[in-house]
């Protein structure tokens, strides 16, 4: 066998795994052949690049303008001015993806972290040895080059190399365009190889990386603080999910991931932080699907002396401002529709909501035995033990209403029976002060006027201790330091808590949490 398979022009197919143990010998007996000549690459610590390829690329563009502009038509000028930009050496380096060999000369195309480039390697530039060298190099390998740019005849932006060293040896083979690699899961286990082949998927990070920190930039912006919270705790509270249990050889004691951020962060806003906010890993032990992973990233920010009012106008400025400077637009595309983030986004009640969309006027529904039957004529499933009024209106919500949020929502004022840490309406005490936002029919964040009597949040912790009971393993217990911090006195709170990864999704259009998450959670081959 050949490297030839490792460029196929043919047909796209998947190696054989006797191919690759065959090719990894091969490429494995290069490598003790340059161990034995003294020219091990894995020696080489380092290499001094001085630009990347992206910027190289920009550099000539404008050079080139500048040239023509000045040579004013004159060809001879023109020449001679590009000629002096080849007098200026550039140092690249990356990973070789393509190869035409024309027997003295080559073309490969090398990729750095930004993109790839074209390379000219001739013999007469490089010298004969490295040449011969270089003619034994695999696609995959990691290469410096030194040369000087220009442009070719078919009019691509190249370095001609006067120089090429190895500095590592490739010693499994790369797909050239994802061959064997389409498969999702396949793509996910090797993420290292899908952002080495697919320029998209690289740039669906990096955007990643900006949107956090164009978030951080905004908030920090806005008097937040920016804090870390611990990951491992006694009581995971804050949410309603099922945290994963660990033991703390150390103390001898059982402790938990963490579920939520929330209780912490209030306790620094009765600490007398105002403005406080966190980024940062949560872990959820549930399902697997396209919107959601048991490790996620997600924000919470709190905000003393305003409201849920306030926290959906904070909302909205920030999903506007990040999308206006990462992308340079608030038309945002989402699969086959724009979402707009410029405009004011729709507000809405849920008992508004499920009566637009369901038919169903919730304020005429007094009792739960009420609730029940009209559960029960729309074909929702539900558990009389442990669900009442409030929870049948949030199913029905589930049901009926969630299909149709594709702009950007705010749907207000949650039933209390679901909103354990919310502060209630002052003119309704049955619904709370809550907001989730839903863009492309999906929950995007969740937002409260804090509960900061502790006289009621003792009572709602209690009545999520009796869920527990029951058998809702998703159900918080009494944080008893939490409510000591409550007691001392937490001022009139705001605050929200942000899927990231979400966030990424949409503002990426990408359908699935786990192409905005570099290693998603995967089960175990074995």
């Amino acid at each position: 066998m050949t490297e030839e398979i490792l460029n196929p022009s043919a047909e796209e197919r998947e190696f054989t795994g006797e191919e690759i143990n065959e090719l990894k010998k091969i490429r494995t007996d290069k490598l003790e052949a340059l161990k034995a000549d003294g020219k091990n690459p894995f020696l080489i610590t380092k290499f001094d690049w001085n630009i990347l390829n992206t910027d190289l690329k920009a550099y000539y563009t404008a050079e080139e303008e500048k040239a023509k502009d000045a040579a004013g038509g004159d060809e001879e000028a023109l020449s001679a001015a590009l000629e002096k930009i080849k007098e200026k050496k550039w140092r690249i380096a990356g990973r070789i993806l393509s190869r035409r060999d024309m027997g003295k000369a080559n073309f490969i195309d090398v990729q750095d972290s930004t993109e790839r480039i074209q390379v000219y390697v001739r013999s007469n530039d490089v010298g004969d040895e490295v040449f011969a060298d270089f003619k034994k190099w695999d696609i995959g390998d990691i290469v410096g080059i030194e040369g000087f740019v220009f442009r070719t005849r078919r009019g691509e932006i190249s370095l001609h190399a006067t120089g090429i060293t190895l500095l590592s040896k490739s010693l499994l083979p790369l797909p050239e365009k994802w061959h064997g690699l389409k498969d999702r899961d396949t793509r996910y286990r090797q993420r290292y190889v899908d952002l080495i082949v697919n320029p998209d998927v690289r740039k669906t990070f990096i955007t990643r990386s900006k949107i956090i920190s164009a978030i951080r930039r905004y908030l920090d912006s806005q008097g937040f603080i920016e804090v870390e919270t611990p990951m491992l705790v006694q009581n995971a509270g804050g949410a309603a999910a099922r945290p994963f249990v660990t033991h703390f050889n150390a103390l001898g004691e059982d402790f938990k991931m963490r579920i939520s951020l929330e209780l912490y962060l209030k306790r620094l806003i009765v600490g007398g932080i105002d403005r406080v906010y966190e980024i940062g890993r949560v872990f959820r032990n549930e399902g697997l699907d396209t919107r959601h992973n048991p490790e996620f990233t997600l924000m919470e920010l709190y905000q003393a002396y305003t409201d849920y009012h306030g926290m959906m106008d904070l909302t909205e400025n920030l999903y506007r401002h990040v999308a206006n400077e990462v992308l340079g637009t608030t038309q945002v595309p989402c699969g086959d529709v724009i979402i707009d983030l410029g405009k004011p986004f729709e507000r809405i009640t849920m008992v508004d909501a499920v009566k637009k969309y369901a038919g169903i006027d919730w304020n005429d529904v007094k009792t739960d035995e009420e609730a029940f039957k009209i559960a029960d004529e729309r074909h929702i499933e539900y558990d009389k033990s442990r669900h009442k009024k409030g929870d049948i209106l949030n199913l029905l919500f589930e049901e009926y209403v969630e299909e149709h949020l594709v702009q950007p929502t705010f749907v207000m004022d949650h039933p209390v029976e679901i909103s354990p840490l919310t502060k209630r309406k002052p003119d309704n005490p049955d619904y709370v002060e809550r907001f989730e936002m839903y863009i492309n029919c999906g929950e995007m964040c969740n937002a409260y006027s804090e509960l900061n009597d502790p006289i009621d949040q003792r009572e709602r912790f209690m009545r999520q201790e009796e869920l527990l009971k029951l058998g809702d393993e998703e159900a918080n217990s009494i944080d008893e330091d939490f409510m000591r911090a409550l007691e001392i006195g937490m001022p009139p709170t705001g605050g929200i808590g942000f899927g990231i990864d979400r966030m990424i999704m949409l503002l990426t259009n990408s359908s699935a949490i786990r192409d905005v998450l570099l290693f998603p959670t995967m089960k175990s081959l074995n």
